[in-house]
């Protein structure tokens, strides 16, 4: 049977020099593929949180901005490019403030409410959950609803998982239908609270984990929904955290949270999105690589209460947090997105891939305008992210095969006693027998002869893509969009089994084999 490899590299400049090279070693696997990657790895996520749905995703059907049906159009259509399979709602801290039944109805009769998490804008609850849902349906992804656990009531979760999935002739199904939406939604996913361990209540592990059987208890599957039941879990190294919910809660949730943020604290400053040089560069490249330690550790504790692996792990928020960009509103997290959030973005997922017998779902923080987004917008005018194009280029790693590799390369000791390797890369096999490489060139100075040793795969020749620019500092703003974009890229040539492709320093490619 004829193969066919896609190697998807995010790519930094096509103009870089290959004159100083190092050279790294990979062997594919492609006949030992067992899990697959779950589409859900690249989810996203959309919180009441700075212009991230108001501005961001949302403009309401009397907006001078094109919109369908008050979706932003050019936002949702970006969003339609990357296959967006999950997109979790309405938050974050948000959640737990935040009462579904102000969010319904005609908008007129909505009451505001403050937004104390996120720099203490009123909130109109202009975008609730029909617009939610709807948004979902349009996008052909699953919602991920978070409830209140932190300031709600047992009752209020209960009637809004009802109002959401039951076709009965019930109170919460007929007020829906009285709100325009006769059919009840599928709502697969529903987050019993979140980060309760802070902004959702700042809770004891203990405590928590009988709130979570309570709450879990009155959500109910209706009329054909089956609801995948998520556990609030630990902020990245509280492995305690983990071990007593899966020791107290146990099969009663179906999935279990964990949040890990590429930061470099949580007081002071976090250092500025696009002003940086190659240390911390280096650094951030160690931080975001340490997740791979975390998810060991967490799933190694799952393991002990759970051999069998049917409490999923997932990675619900993640990303890069720096600096609010100056000038912007305090406590509305927008900063700019750089080729260095693009490799966050690689290497991440490079990870991710590799534990998908537990890890079955991340959500990159966040879809607009807010930390590590795919997306940027300013009034009418809307600027895709570096990150966004990783994600694009990923994408066909979704619901494929993973396939086990060899990496062999050039490391670097960085600040923090870390150390990076200077190659990323992950590999997959599609539905359709096509199989995709992603590649990443982390060192910044120097370019990368990567031989890939293929047995049994029967490639001849290749066509690729590359995101790329100058600096590692560069990203795309509204004067100019279109500096860190995917190009055309032909350094690759197959021989016997053997592909040998040159990367210039700072790059990320993608490559179909045929």
């Amino acid at each position: 049977m004829k193969a066919k490899l896609l190697v998807s590299t995010a790519f930094l400049a096509a103009s870089v020099s290959l004159s100083a090279q190092k050279n790294a070693t990979i062997t594919v696997h492609a006949d030992q593929g067992k899990e697959i990657i779950p589409k859900e790895i690249y989810g996203q996520f959309a919180e009441h949180l700075g212009s991230c749905i108001y501005g961001g995703l949302w403009v309401g059907e009397n907006s001078d901005i094109p919109n369908i049906k008050g979706y932003r159009t050019d936002v949702f259509n970006a969003l339609k490019e990357l296959s967006v399979p999950v997109l979790r709602w309405p938050g974050g801290c948000f959640a737990d403030e935040y009462h579904w039944m102000d969010g319904i109805g005609p908008k007129e009769n909505r009451p505001k409410m403050v937004n104390n998490n996120w720099g203490g804008t009123i909130e109109d609850n202009s975008f609730g959950t029909h617009e939610f849902l709807n948004l979902c349906e349009m996008l052909g992804c699953e919602p991920y609803i978070s409830g209140n656990v932190g300031s709600g009531t047992v009752e209020e979760l209960a009637k809004w998982v009802e109002y959401m999935t039951s076709d009965g002739d019930s109170p919460m199904a007929n007020l829906r239908r009285k709100n325009g939406r006769d059919k009840a939604w599928k709502v697969k996913y529903l987050g019993v609270g979140n980060e309760s361990w802070g902004c959702g209540g700042s809770m004891r592990p203990e405590y928590y984990a009988d709130l979570y059987r309570r709450y879990s208890t009155y959500c109910r599957n209706y009329d054909g929904n089956h609801l995948f039941k998520i556990a609030s879990g630990a902020s990245d190294y509280d492995y305690n955290w983990t071990d007593v919910l899966m020791n107290r809660v146990g099969h009663r949730m179906q999935g279990l949270s964990l949040h890990y943020y590429t930061v470099t604290g949580w007081s002071g400053s976090k250092g500025a999105a696009t002003q940086f040089n190659k240390d911390d560069y280096y650094w951030t490249m160690g931080k975001c690589l340490e997740v791979e330690d975390v998810l060991k550790k967490h799933c190694a504790i799952m393991d002990k209460y759970d051999k069998d692996k049917k409490i999923a792990l997932l990675l619900d928020e993640w990303g890069t947090w720096w600096d609010e960009e100056p000038g912007t509103v305090r406590g509305h997290l927008y900063q700019q997105n750089t080729l260095r959030d693009a490799f966050v973005a690689s290497l991440s997922l490079d990870v991710f891939h590799k534990y998908t017998d537990r890890l079955k779902m991340a959500n990159i923080a966040q879809i607009v305008n807010v930390l590590q987004s795919m997306i940027l917008t300013k009034d009418k005018d809307m600027v895709l992210t570096p990150t966004y194009y990783v994600f694009k280029m990923y994408k066909v790693h979704q619901d494929a095969t993973y396939l086990p590799l060899d990496l062999t390369c050039e490391k670097m000791n960085v600040r923090d006693n870390r150390t990076v390797p200077m190659v990323s890369a992950t590999a997959s096999k599609d539905k359709n027998g096509v199989i995709h490489i992603s590649l990443s060139n982390v060192d910044a100075d120097n370019a990368q002869e990567i031989t890939v040793n293929l047995p049994d795969v029967n490639a001849k020749k290749a066509i690729g893509e590359i995101l790329t620019s100058a600096n590692l500092t560069d990203y795309n703003s509204f004067e100019k969009s279109n500096i860190v974009k995917p190009a055309s890229f032909k350094e690759v040539k197959i021989n016997k089994g053997i592909m040998k492709v040159k990367l210039p320093a700072k790059s990320i490619v993608t490559l179909e084999l045929q």
